[in-house]
């Protein structure tokens, strides 16, 4: 490990044995970070982290439980599908006091995925910063990116990131994030405006199955863009 590379903070991923929180982990631990895998089944994120090593040549990702995770990880990042997602953050909540907490939730209701169903009051992140209080920095991101671009972690990926929270400073980091793993990140507002990138999930599903794609994303034009790296 580099220099730089000891001092960037470890990143513990909840649902980091699925697709998404996969995908994520391994470009976070391909550009450097320690990756905690976390999940409720040990052996499940035991099997996730060796292949994640295996597949970067790295023993970067380490693997945990839940609680073990968010103790541990100095940002966690919340990739559980929307059904378990205030379970899971409840569950960890104590762990999170003066943390980042990244949720790139959306509120997808199977079997009807390709339609808009956010929760009563909008959105599904600022409902979980409600509950968990002011202490925990919740910052919405990466809601709109397709797992299965994560996965071929040596491709560009053409779809910009909506970066929404209450604190700036928080946003400013996760964009760091974004940026780091090769993605274009730009400050989206408050965190009630990631109603707007959980509904956009429903809005690419249905544009992908409507022309046979597989990774629809969206991109924000008229502003100079920054570099993604």
């Amino acid at each position: 490990m580099t220099g730089e590379e000891s001092t960037l903070p470890s990143i513990a991923v909840l649902g980091g044995t699925g697709a998404e929180g996969g995908g994520l982990a391994l470009r976070l631990a391909h550009a450097g970070y320690p990756v905690i895998i976390g999940s409720r089944n040990i052996e499940r994120a035991r099997e996730a982290a060796a292949a994640l090593n295996a597949q970067l040549g790295t023993d970067r990702v380490t693997h945990a439980t839940n609680l073990e995770a968010a103790e541990t990880g100095d940002i966690v990042l919340l990739t559980v599908p929307y059904a378990a997602q205030m379970a899971v953050a409840r569950e960890v909540a104590p762990l999170l006091d003066g943390k980042i907490l990244i949720d790139a939730t959306v509120p997808l209701v199977p079997p009807k995925v390709a339609r808009v169903q956010l929760p009563e009051g909008g959105s599904a992140v600022a409902a979980l910063q409600a509950v968990l209080g002011a202490g925990v920095r919740v910052v919405s991101a990466f809601q709109n990116v397709s797992a299965h671009l994560l996965a071929e972690v040596d491709r560009d990926i053409d779809c910009d990131v909506l970066v929404c929270g209450d604190d700036l400073a928080a946003r400013e980091t996760v964009i760091g994030l974004a940026n780091a793993i090769g993605l274009v990140a730009w400050h989206a507002g408050p965190l009630d405006n990631s109603a707007v990138a959980e509904a956009l999930t429903s809005a690419l599903i249905a544009i992908n199955k409507r022309y046979k794609a597989r990774a629809a994303g969206i991109r924000i034009t008229g502003i100079d863009r920054p570099s993604s790296r």
